[in-house]
Order: C-alpha cells, then structure tokens, then sequence
C-alpha cells in the first residue's frame, strides 16, 4: 500500500553528464516494492506545486535507491540535496514487473534512464538465463549495480563510445529469448515490441509518460492500449506488450 512519510537523504552522487544517484532513508517504513513501481518525490515547500516520479532502482534495508535525470525545474531542485536534507515521499505506485512471469531465457531491455528499474528486477527473477542490453546516448551508468545478478549486460551507444555503435535495438535479437521487460523512451519500447512480436516472444514494457499527480486522478498520462486509454501510473507503467496499440 502507497505510504506518505518524509525520508533523509544519505547520498545525493553525480554519475554522469545530468544523471544522479539519490539515496534515501526511513526508519520503520515498509519499503517493500515491486520493481517497476515508482515514488513521488518533492523536495520544496511551494513551487513546483507536485512531486516528481522516480522509479525505484533498489532497496537497501531501510534505504530506497532512486536515478534521476536533471531536466527540469524539479529534478534541478533534486541535484542540490545534500546528506541529511529532508525529502516528501508517497509510494510505492503503479503496478510493477511480475518477476515470477520471467522464466526461461529472459531479456531485459533498457534506454537510457530506463536502467533503473532494472537492478531492483534482476534481483528478483528466478530464470536460467538472464542478459541485460543497455542503450544510451554516450555516457553509460547503472551497469555495476546489475552486473552480479545477470548473465551478460551488452551496451549500445549512438555515439560508440562504449559497447557498439547505434542502438540497443540493433544489437537485440527478440528470437533469442522466451520473456523481455523493458523501460526507455517510448520509440525504443515501441520498436523492442515489434521485435518481439514477430519473434513470437512474450514482452512486458514500462511505459515512460509525463506524469502530474501519479495516482490516476488528472488523466496527463493516458497511453493507448488495444482496449482504449490506459492511466501509465495507475494502470501501469507497466504493461503487457501485446495490449499496446502502437503505430
């Protein structure tokens, strides 16, 4: 059930260009979560007037991991936090990955930020083969955590500068694999369900939505799905690839 407490931050780390590691603490708090779900965080009194969603990348004890990237006003907000300041937190929202639908050769597929679920989720699958395929711009980040719990991690980038040149979608084959769960932008997402579509693999995909109140309330975030609009954050973000309507 979603809570609402105000946690400490323990950490607050650059990891590359505009992307941080956020680390934050809650004595007695349930953090019990299941990967894919997400937080509304706010770290200001008036202005902006909403939280922002942060997807749980782990769980520590007491302690929730979160990677964000610095893009707007709020996120900004975020990357001046230091040990000990205070921070709003109402989650976990959202429905998650059912990890125990992960059985088999299992793929998981990230963009960019959309790493971050992916720790918390490898963690938790129980499958006999696990490979990870990671796409971003240049700079790459998240991959350690994810490293001693997967098989193999294979990294894309557009500009070469690590793993090979060009996207994750190019060096992903759906054929390889009975189950996929993926989270990046959407144009990746879109073409990693097409993929797996004509392989005749099952895929499961966390949607990436401008979000506003994250309880379904305000309707921002709707994604079309084969049986109308769906809420990404009260429906999803998660979602069965074969329920999308994608172009």
């Amino acid at each position: 059930m979603p809570q609402s407490f105000t946690c400490q931050v323990v950490e607050n780390e650059i990891l590359a260009g505009n992307v941080y590691k956020l680390i934050v603490a809650k004595d007695k708090a349930d953090l019990t979560i299941v990967p894919g779900q997400f937080y509304m965080l706010k770290a200001w009194d008036i202005e902006p007037l909403l939280g922002r969603p942060i997807s749980i990348c782990e769980v520590q004890d007491n302690k929730l991991v979160f990677l964000y990237a610095a893009v707007g006003v709020g996120t900004e907000i975020f990357t001046k936090l230091g040990a000990g300041d205070k921070v709003s937190a109402i989650g976990p929202l959202g429905n998650g990955f059912d990890a125990e639908k992960a059985k088999g050769r299992v793929a998981l597929v990230a963009g960019g930020i959309g790493i971050a679920p992916m720790v918390e989720l490898s963690k938790k699958i129980k499958a006999e083969k696990v490979d990870v395929f990671a796409g971003f711009r240049s700079f790459t980040y998240g991959l350690e955590e994810l490293e001693s719990y997967v098989n193999k991690v294979h990294v894309a980038t557009e500009d070469g500068s690590e793993g090979s040149k060009g996207y994750v979608t190019d060096i992903f084959d759906a054929a390889k694999y009975d189950v996929v769960l993926c989270c990046g932008p959407e144009i990746m997402m879109n073409k990693v369900v097409k993929l797996c579509r004509e392989a005749g693999t099952k895929v499961y995909v966390s949607m990436e939505k401008h979000m506003a109140c994250g309880v379904g309330a305000c309707l921002v975030c709707t994604c079309k799905t084969k049986k109308g609009n769906k809420r990404t954050c009260k429906d999803g973000p998660v979602f069965d690839g074969d329920e999308l309507d994608i172009e």
